[in-house]
């Protein structure tokens, strides 16, 4: 029995190798400063922030702002007509179904759009069409189906009212 239990050892492989013990002494070959370095920043474990370039003004300052970016507006993916070709004559095309055809990968609100031709009869039933999508749909012998609106925020829904002051 003592002979086994001299020979006991755990399976090749199943443990990971014990981490590197830090600040033990100059024999250890990472004692004092731990592999740091003397001072600093970095030596101190305050790394910098995303974007920090020493004092220098960073490029996303540095750079122009273009375009307007509404702060909580409903973002749609996007689905042009021309996608829709894949589905055959007489399929229902959901978000599902889009998402399954990985033509819409993100998840969210999906809008079609009117750009290129529909040539069969579908059911399309998407959160949002544009005018001229929903023209061709249904030009070509196809249904358009609006999904419940995705949900607007709060601060958008209630407008405020604007009460007269009296001085």
């Amino acid at each position: 029995m003592s002979d086994l239990l001299s020979r006991l050892a755990p399976p090749r492989g199943s443990r990971a190798s014990s981490k590197k013990r830090l600040g033990r002494g100059p024999g250890s070959g990472l004692g004092a400063t731990c592999g740091k370095g003397d001072k600093g920043d970095t030596a101190r474990g305050a790394a910098p922030r995303a974007g920090f370039e020493g004092g220098q003004m960073p490029l996303y300052r540095r750079l122009p702002k273009r375009g307007f970016v509404p702060p909580r507006g409903v973002r749609y993916n996007v689905v042009n007509l021309t996608a829709l070709t894949r589905f055959a004559a007489g399929s229902a095309v959901d978000p599902e179904a889009l998402r399954a055809a990985r033509i819409v990968r993100r998840s969210g609100p999906i809008k079609i759009l009117a750009q290129g031709e529909i040539d069969r009869a579908l059911t399309v039933k998407a959160h949002a069409f544009s005018g001229k999508a929903a023209e061709r749909i249904v030009a070509a012998g196809g249904t358009v189906e609006r999904l419940v609106p995705p949900a607007v925020p709060v601060e958008e829904a209630k407008a405020p009212v604007q009460e007269g002051t009296s001085k």
